[in-house]
């Protein structure tokens, strides 16, 4: 007889997954990414600290923001790595609501999991999910509000939302100052949800409540010596070119000389044509000239001599911002200054902060551009302070151009847990069973605020079922009181935007995640030997 041997497709060290074991790796990852920043969530959730290893290392970073904890960690399992990127794009998209995408989508699989063990499909889950889905959707949408007609109720809802969001951040003990900080940075935008108006400067020293918006562009730097400093009427030429060809600096370059002469000449040759550059920077009529790269001494002492304050170093993010509140452009060539727009502003000063000299840009073209200064005692308070104000900015944007609002504490995910509860009852099938499922994960959102806060978990829960049940359907979780509360009253509003975001990434990813019965692994590229000798 003729012995069979199995057929190797794959090379010899590529790796294959099938069904089941593929099924359970991705479970695995999943639900572990759930499990890490689950303890994150709500406003009593705990941080966690992410110490830097290779070239930052010993650099401390402390957070509760799911989109940083996940980015920061290296993940070798696919699954997790599809949630690390749902959590980004969560970020990116609407600024909050990356802890909440990521749980709810680790518990949805937690669920697929049990169904999976009883034998049910996954297509068939996967069908009862998306009708699940369509109707938290439209539950959802049917407990919005708007108050966006009348500008004080309005007014009142940003504040609401800002004071949620910040409420689960370092921020939540100065969450009134700093809520009334990013509303009124957002409402200067008028509607145009231009974040990059608003600037966030970091200031070691003094405490977060001494953290203020000032109405001007403020910018980290320093006039030159004996330059202007102070100007009224400011014209600006913004640029980004090198200021420092005083000396020769062409990479490999080798000159030779029979004498000291000859070095002198070159050295005047230099000056000169650093001169005609400045001179050249004048013509253009500006009274401020800010740079990107370095300036060196001697085209400083040119432009003091012109009686031209002189800003060197400006980071690009600084000249980006700087070019669009002043109205001027960023420029590299200075032949023809009939072409360049420059920026202007009222007057340029320079203001105390703490120990540090900065400028203040008054009376800017963007009228909308203003500067939030965050004071804090450590480097670590002030990042994750600016990760807190980014949110909360990032999520007031959304619900200036969204209006909408919904209400938080769990209740919204409740409302739309017992929708799909109801729906579930009265669908025949066992895409019913997966509709359950659906419902038990949005549950378990609430269920992991009260965990983080230590209460009881499964008592609070089951009483914010029965509320909802009974038709109550503003009643959510107080977190300060440790029982079921009116959240009209208690004033916890979320923004519709950044809930219905949750809902739709997380049961994508999931959904996605479920599709998969086979894992490849490809076989490491191998380096070829026979390259030759270096």
């Amino acid at each position: 007889m003729m012995s069979l041997n199995p057929v190797r497709v794959l090379n010899r060290e590529a790796e294959e997954e099938k069904a089941e074991i593929a099924r359970l790796s991705l479970f695995v990852g999943a639900i572990a990414i759930g499990e890490l920043v689950k303890s994150t969530l709500g406003p009593k959730g705990m941080d966690k600290i992410l110490v830097a290893h290779g070239r930052s290392a010993g650099q401390v970073e402390v957070t509760n923001d799911g989109a940083t904890i996940l980015k920061s960690i290296g993940v070798d399992n696919p699954a997790a790595k599809i949630l690390v990127n749902m959590s980004k794009v969560q970020d990116d998209e609407v600024g909050d609501g990356t802890t909440s995408v990521t749980v709810f989508a680790s518990e949805l699989l937690k669920e697929a999991e049990k169904l999976i063990e009883q034998k049910i499909h996954p297509q068939t889950i996967i069908e009862g999910w998306r009708v699940a889905q369509d109707v938290a959707k439209n539950a959802l949408q049917n407990a919005t509000s708007d108050n966006s007609a009348d500008s004080e109720r309005f007014r009142e809802d940003l504040m609401n939302i800002a004071r949620t969001t910040l409420s689960s951040k370092i921020l939540s003990q100065h969450k009134e100052h700093f809520s009334k900080l990013a509303v009124d940075a957002v409402l200067r935008l008028k509607g145009s949800g231009n974040l990059s108006a608003i600037q966030i400067i970091k200031k070691r020293g003094a405490t977060l409540a001494d953290s203020f918006l000032d109405t001007g562009f403020l910018l980290d730097k320093k006039p030159g010596v004996h330059q202007p400093q102070k100007i009224t009427d400011a014209k600006i030429l913004i640029a980004n070119t090198p200021m420092d060809t005083d000396k020769i600096k062409v990479f490999g370059s080798r000159v030779r000389v029979d004498s000291m002469a000859k070095i002198a000449e070159l050295e005047t040759a230099e000056k000169e044509k650093m001169k005609d550059k400045v001179d050249k920077i004048v013509k253009h009529g500006c009274n401020v000239f800010i740079n990107r790269q370095l300036i060196y001494n001697y085209p400083e002492q040119l432009f003091a001599d012109a009686n031209v304050m002189a800003i060197e170093h400006a980071d690009f993010d600084g000249i980006e911002r700087l070019a669009l509140v002043t109205g001027g452009e960023i420029v590299s060539t200075f032949d023809r200054p009939e072409l360049v727009k420059l920026g202007k502003c009222e007057s340029i000063e320079q203001i105390m902060i703490g120990e540090d000299t900065i400028l203040r840009f008054s009376g800017v073209p963007l009228g909308e551009a203003c500067t939030i200064v965050i004071r804090g005692a450590t480097q670590q308070i002030l990042d994750e302070a600016e990760r807190s104000i980014h949110d909360a900015l990032c999520v007031l944007a959304a619900t200036v151009k969204e209006s909408r609002i919904v209400y938080g504490g769990g209740c919204s995910e409740m409302i739309m847990a017992v929708a799909v509860m109801k729906t579930a009852a009265a669908t025949a099938g066992k895409e019913a069973v997966a509709m359950e499922a659906f419902a038990r994960a949005l549950q378990q959102l609430p269920t992991v605020i009260a965990d983080n806060a230590g209460y009881d978990s499964a008592q609070l829960v089951s009483e914010l079922r029965a509320a909802h049940y009974s038709g109550n359907n503003s009643a959510g979780l107080d977190m300060e009181a440790g029982k079921i509360g009116c959240m009209k009253n208690l004033g916890i509003t979320e923004s519709w935007a950044v809930k219905r975001q949750v809902l739709l990434s997380a049961a994508e990813a999931a959904e996605m995640i479920l599709r998969v019965d086979d894992i490849l692994r490809s076989a490491p590229r191998k380096r070829t030997q026979d390259r030759g000798h270096c």
